[in-house]
């Protein structure tokens, strides 16, 4: 097999993977729905195989020369800008994660509160106190909902002309932090912008991985940004074109499509976000606070026993975001760690391939 096949192979193989591994995801086990914090998990380590498989064809063996010549070095650049915009979600992400886990906190002292036998007077009133914070907590605005108080952007990286010392230096700094001004919508907009599929006889060469790998980017960084409380969410993207006919695209494509659907109901609400544990914990949340309303001691023994089992299903969503917030969390920045390498990489390709042969 000549070299040429070989790589045909290779991008065929890929997008098979691609293909099997959304496929997966748009069929979750019951404990493991859409959106959820497992889900997510699972989304991100769907982005590091892909990723994995993506450098391998693109770089591996590869004379740098070819990656310096049209169309790549356009489509690269075009490439490590998105990359560079998929690390500031990245960390505007990863606060979001210290805002459900706000939420998680004050949900842990409803339960305290409620978990008695017999239910006082007293308990009703703090956990009422409570509740009323978890849904203000849930309902802020992004712009307040994130806690961030920089005022200046701690962007990722530099755009253009950045060396690799800049690069290192920048990254043992990283805060995590963003700017008041900072949009996630906006974000997401710009990496969608001149995001077209390869036609012709790109569309079955090297350019076809890369638009791939560029969709994939995107879809898991939107996946992110719809699911965490995330600043500025307002006019968040609900569709990027990805063409129906590519053999890879169609679970991601529905996936989209159900999320999307998701979100603009939950937008118009002034939701905090779509991630499972916290749309079951509002739906609790405004049940109890009905309940406390209303509770006089001994209180009706119907409704004791109804908010017995909405304290039991809250503990278990307590439970699930205990174990899985502050993995998801590093999980998140194994993702960022993998992109800042795959970026320094393949401009160590470009560096390589633009250098004169002497």
């Amino acid at each position: 097999m000549d070299t040429q096949e070989q790589e045909l192979e290779d991008i065929e193989l890929f997008q098979k993977h691609v293909s099997d591994r959304f496929t997966e995801l748009s069929s979750p086990p019951e404990d493991d729905a859409l959106l959820s914090v497992s889900w997510l998990h699972r989304l991100l380590d769907v982005f590091l195989c892909c990723e994995a498989e993506f450098e391998a064809i693109l770089i591996m063996d590869r004379d740098p020369s070819q990656l310096s010549k049209p169309p790549f070095d356009r489509l690269i650049p075009e490439f490590i800008e998105r990359a560079v915009k998929a690390l500031d979600i990245c960390n505007a992400v990863a606060n979001g994660v210290d805002s459900v886990r706000h939420c998680q906190k004050l949900s842990e002292i409803v339960i305290s509160a409620l978990d008695q036998n017999p239910l006082g007077d007293g308990h009703a009133k703090r956990a009422k106190k409570a509740l009323l914070m978890l849904l203000s907590a849930m309902n802020l605005d992004d712009k307040e909902g994130t806690h961030v108080k920089a005022t200046e952007r701690s962007w990722s990286f530099g755009r253009r002309g950045v060396n690799k010392e800049q690069i290192a230096g920048h990254f043992r700094s990283l805060s995590w932090q963003v700017a008041k001004n900072w949009s996630s919508a906006k974000q997401i907009q710009s990496m969608i912008y001149n995001l077209v599929a390869p036609r012709g006889a790109e569309a079955s060469g090297l350019p076809s991985p890369i638009y791939t790998m560029n969709v994939i980017m995107i879809f898991v960084m939107w996946a992110l940004v719809a699911a965490i409380p995330c600043q500025e969410r307002n006019g968040l993207p609900t569709h990027f074109p990805v063409p129906k006919q590519l053999n890879w695209a169609h679970s991601l494509i529905g996936l989209q499509e159900k999320i999307a659907d998701e979100w603009k109901k939950k937008e118009k609400k002034g939701m905090s976000g779509l991630l499972d544990e916290l749309q079951k914990m509002e739906k609790l949340a405004q049940s109890l606070i009905d309940f406390t309303d209303s509770f006089h001691f001994p209180g009706d023994a119907e409704k004791v026993k109804e908010a017995a089992a909405n304290v039991s299903e809250l503990k278990e969503i307590f439970g699930r975001m205990d174990q899985g917030l502050t993995p998801l969390q590093m999980h998140i920045r194994e993702v960022f760690h993998r992109i800042v390498r795959s970026r320094t990489e393949f401009l160590d390709v470009l560096e390589k391939g633009s250098a004169p042969v002497l």
